[in-house]
């Protein structure tokens, strides 16, 4: 059983004859198919069944002589809206599987993002006519949570918005030209972080730490694809799995200034959401690159 299936409204799916039940019946109405050759060069087919417009499964394998599907992995999806980052992608393959990590240096982030590719049949029809379709796209990101809490935001005057602002496009220019290998943007930034460690470090003995750190994005555990989020709430819609009638959340999340969508079942998350207030959680990230037409 796919760990963040129950994410998406599948919670009470703990039966392995209810997770074949729920394949099977996808397999046979699907609400897309897409076919494309594999880097072995077989037949590769994506199948997805929607439980709601921005949620359901795919379903990856290919048919057998006798027409029967071959089911090679499953997983839980979930497709966000808007583009998140327009920044280079590379594209590795899984060892197990034939899916794929998106990989990119955002610079908001300060670490190299990595995320679980949803539209494998999209790519691999690309590399088909093209040797680097990855080249000059933008990327939609969205994110599954097991769990979250709900913590309310820090209060700020508009000279302090205004400083947080500023100091952060000065930050993002000085990690563009640090990438670049710009000596004096690489000192300063060592500079900063040294401040900014002498600043916490003095205001963690009177303050909590969720008072001072307004936000973060930091890798967790030991798949490249998880990380440990706190980002402000932009936008909450309420719906349901249309099969399980379990409630979902949905909201839209600026963490790092990265701006993606998010699902969780409402049943994992403690505290009551409302625009502005923040998002704390362990997620995994996905994403759909828009390949040019």
């Amino acid at each position: 059983m796919h760990r963040f299936l129950r994410t998406i409204g599948f919670s009470e799916f703990r039966d392995k004859r209810q997770l074949e039940k729920l394949i099977r019946d996808s397999i046979e109405n699907p609400d897309m198919q897409k076919i494309a050759v594999d880097s072995d060069g077989c037949e590769f087919i994506q199948i997805t069944k929607m439980f709601h417009e921005s949620f359901g499964i795919v379903i990856c394998g290919q048919y057998q002589d006798e027409g029967n599907f071959s089911m090679e992995y499953y997983y839980p999806v979930f497709i966000g809206h808007g583009i998140s980052t327009d920044e280079q992608i590379e594209i590795e393959r899984h060892v197990n599987n034939e899916s794929y990590a998106g990989i990119c240096d955002e610079m908001r982030l300060g670490v190299t993002l990595i995320f679980y590719m949803q539209n494998v049949a999209d790519y691999l029809n690309q590399k088909a006519i093209c040797e680097a379709p990855f080249q000059n796209v933008t990327t939609t990101l969205s994110a599954l949570a097991l769990n979250g809490k709900i913590i309310l935001p820090i209060c700020k005057n508009e000279q302090q918005i205004k400083n947080t602002e500023k100091n952060r496009l000065n930050h993002n220019y000085l990690m563009a030209a640090a990438r670049d290998g710009d000596e004096e943007a690489i000192e300063s930034l060592t500079l900063e972080d040294i401040d900014l460690y002498s600043m916490i470090s003095k205001r963690v003995e009177k303050e909590d730490v969720f008072s001072i750190v307004e936000s973060y994005f930091m890798p967790y555990g030991i798949e490249s694809d998880q990380y440990s989020i706190l980002g402000t709430i932009l936008e909450i819609k309420e719906t349901q799995n249309q099969l399980t009638k379990e409630n979902v959340l949905l909201m839209k999340i600026n963490a790092n200034d990265l701006i993606f969508d998010l699902c969780i079942n409402e049943k994992d998350l403690i505290g009551l959401p409302e625009v502005g207030r923040r998002f704390k959680g362990n997620i995994w990230m996905q994403g759909k690159i828009n390949f040019l037409d």
